[in-house]
């Protein structure tokens, strides 16, 4: 007697066929758009993300799924396709000799201060900059802001909703955890929400660093970038620091990634200390 088949629920998804031409063609679209740069060792994601994306549109070929993007600058898939590949791997208090200097920084400027988180990821790094801030600057409530942008729209709602796992919480210090979060009950059990002490301090919004339209109309006494350039190139990287001159302060900050070094890349800033850049005199 024959076994009946598996279920479909263990049946992977048929997915149209990518090519090499289709990897490198993928790549260059991202990179123009975004700036990512992709690695080689990745194209077996990137063969099933475009699959998937390919199949979620109803399109027969990757071929049409590329044309349609080249074709149409402000279809809703440019948002769906940039998320696919944008990493998400943030912490809160990561680097924590970076929240020393801004506390002491912040102690020394003038009000309106105010600090540019530019790779906000799912929020845990603006919310611990805000209760940086909470502790440092006396009447935080007046002349202190925050803005929060990521590339990716699914990241940036997370981080304005502030909630999170107690696991993914566990960094935070006791005392800060009980002062700025609400614990959650019955089916929110095990999660915390940032309290509006903390959230109202904060602008949630996505931006592209490739951007034709800069938050120009703004200065900023710091700017967190950490773990974000490494996914550029060189020249973009340089454009980059160019452009974040600008819009800070006279003596203004600059915080990088622990990998990440500016120092050949532009002469806009000096290293201050470790990962740590400050605006240079023009």
């Amino acid at each position: 007697m024959s076994l009946p088949q598996a279920t479909s629920i263990f049946t992977m998804p048929v997915l149209a066929e990518v090519g090499q031409h289709d990897l490198e063609r993928s790549a260059r679209i991202l990179r123009a758009r975004a700036g990512i740069v992709i690695g080689t060792h990745k194209h077996e994601m990137v063969a099933r993300t475009l699959g998937l994306r390919t199949k979620g549109m109803g399109l027969r070929s990757v071929k049409e799924y590329l044309d349609h993007l080249e074709q149409n600058a402000h279809s809703p898939e440019w948002e769906a396709f940039v998320n696919a590949f944008t990493i998400n791997h943030t912490a809160f208090f990561r680097e924590q000799h970076h929240f020393d200097i801004l506390a002491k920084f912040a102690q020394t400027r003038k009000k309106p201060f105010s600090v540019w988180c530019c790779a906000a990821s799912t929020g845990e790094e603006p919310y611990t900059i805000a209760m940086t801030l909470r502790e440092s600057c006396p009447q935080p409530d007046v002349g202190v802001s925050i803005l929060a942008t990521d590339i990716d729209t699914r990241a940036i709602e997370r981080a304005r909703e502030g909630v999170y796992s107690l696991e993914r919480a566990q960094p935070v210090p006791e005392d800060y955890l009980k002062k700025y979060f609400q614990r959650g009950t019955g089916r929110h059990a095990g999660m915390v929400r940032a309290k509006p002490s903390i959230r109202d301090m904060i602008e949630f919004d996505t931006f592209n660093l490739l951007s034709a339209n800069w938050p120009t109309d703004r200065k900023f006494d710091a700017i967190f970038c950490r773990n974000t350039m490494i996914y550029f190139d060189k020249p973009t990287q340089t454009r980059i620091l160019e452009r974040f001159a600008p819009v800070l302060k006279p003596g203004g900050l600059l915080f990088a990634g622990h990998s990440e070094n500016f120092t050949y890349l532009t002469q806009a800033f000096r290293l201050q200390g470790q990962t740590v850049y400050e605006l240079a005199e023009r």
